[in-house]
């Protein structure tokens, strides 16, 4: 952290796009940082112009859009949430292939890009997108994972020191979004529902889906669940894991999983207020399973992710692939952790190459030729 700037792994990946295509997408929660990410990167740049498309006077600019972006050819324009005007795509696409340059346009936005249809119907070929959670473990430093497991990602959130206040954004954080940000996204659903929906969700963190079970508790149908569950996870909020996609012939667990994407959030909607309360909870190893999971698909991917569970018992946490080889990744909430002989008869299943077993240890250790115990920090280390 430098002059109270956090810097991000993607910032080198941002700056390799712009220099390559016409537009870059910065999509990732509210809140997350990509305002602060982009203003960093166009800091003493001549050839920016930004505009914060929640702003009424910023907005007004956009009346005519076409001339306001016809008396800036040569600059790069930062439009931050985009959500908010996206019939702007159509005319991108026309500005685009008039000017005939890479680094024309900088998109900021708050959903996902299938949320953003438009985007990708209207940039095809011409824009690319960066995915940009939350603050990662590894842009801070080892010491801080205490309260980083408890309070999340969210800058706001993580930075205060006092738990008290940080609970307080994240209870607001989740009232905003609720009242004001799914309206602006073009969805009139009852704030009391996916209040519920949302709690329901962070009870069930890290187990399998039941979309009836979900309906018959808030009174509404499965497919009304999944609509609903679809636009927690566009707008980043949740995580769908799904099932490691396998041809073998073994009874396996298709359904899919669910994980609150930023543990802080987790935790405010279960009333966790503390460290204290969060070590008692019984939801504690589900949330560090949360946490690590979120902490590897930044790094790997989630085309590339998955579990793996069988009928007959034998489970993985999560599956990455690294070029051929396959990696096994078991969460546990220990500093002593014990694996169970389904963890081992899935890693044969699937002919693991190597397992990591993440635990808040301190340092790593082997518990066999491919399976080592070793620490969050150390395994995002690897894993880039």
């Amino acid at each position: 952290m430098m002059n109270g700037y956090i810097q991000r792994i993607k910032e080198e990946e941002i700056l390799d796009n712009l220099a390559h295509f016409p537009a870059v997408a910065i999509l990732g929660p509210r809140q997350c940082g990509k305002s602060t990410l982009a203003k960093h990167l166009l800091k003493g740049r001549k050839d920016t112009i930004y505009l914060d498309l929640e702003n009424p006077s910023d907005r007004q600019k956009l009346s005519e859009p076409e001339l306001f972006f016809s008396m800036y050819p040569d600059k790069l324009l930062c439009l931050d949430e985009i959500q908010r005007v996206p019939e702007l795509f159509p005319l991108l696409r026309s500005l685009i292939d008039k000017n005939e340059r890479n680094s024309q346009f900088l998109i900021l936005g708050s959903a996902s890009r299938d949320l953003l249809r438009q985007s990708s119907e209207s940039l095809a070929g011409r824009i690319v997108f960066v995915e940009l959670t939350p603050l990662l473990l590894k842009e801070l430093s080892d010491e801080d994972l205490a309260d980083f497991w408890l309070k999340g990602g969210f800058p706001r959130s993580y930075l205060v020191r006092d738990e008290a206040i940080s609970f307080r954004w994240r209870l607001s954080f989740i009232s905003t979004f609720l009242e004001r940000d799914l309206v602006s996204l073009g969805f009139n659903i009852p704030p009391l529902t996916m209040h519920r929906l949302w709690k329901m969700c962070a009870n069930q963190h890290g187990q399998l889906i039941n979309l009836s079970q979900f309906g018959g508790s808030l009174g509404i149908s499965h497919t009304t669940v999944r609509k609903y569950l679809d636009l927690l996870k566009e707008t980043f909020m949740v995580r769908i894991l799904l099932p490691v996609d396998t041809n073998m012939n073994k009874r396996l667990i298709k359904a899919p999983k669910i994980y609150l994407r930023d543990n802080g959030i987790l935790h405010a909607l279960l009333n966790i207020h503390t460290k204290n309360e969060l070590l008692g909870h019984p939801i504690m190893g589900a949330s560090w399973e949360g946490l690590v999971i979120e902490q590897m698909i930044s790094l790997f991917g989630e085309e590339d992710s998955g579990f793996y569970r069988t009928a007959g018992g034998a489970e993985l946490d999560l599956v990455v692939r690294r070029g051929n080889r396959k990696i096994a990744i078991e969460c546990k909430a220990s500093l002593a952790p014990r694996l169970e002989r389904g963890f081992y008869q899935a890693m044969d299943d699937l002919q693991i190459d190597e397992a990591w077993v993440i635990s808040p240890v301190d340092n790593s250790y082997p518990l066999k030729n491919n399976v080592r115990v070793m620490p969050l920090g150390e395994a995002m280390d690897e894993g880039r």
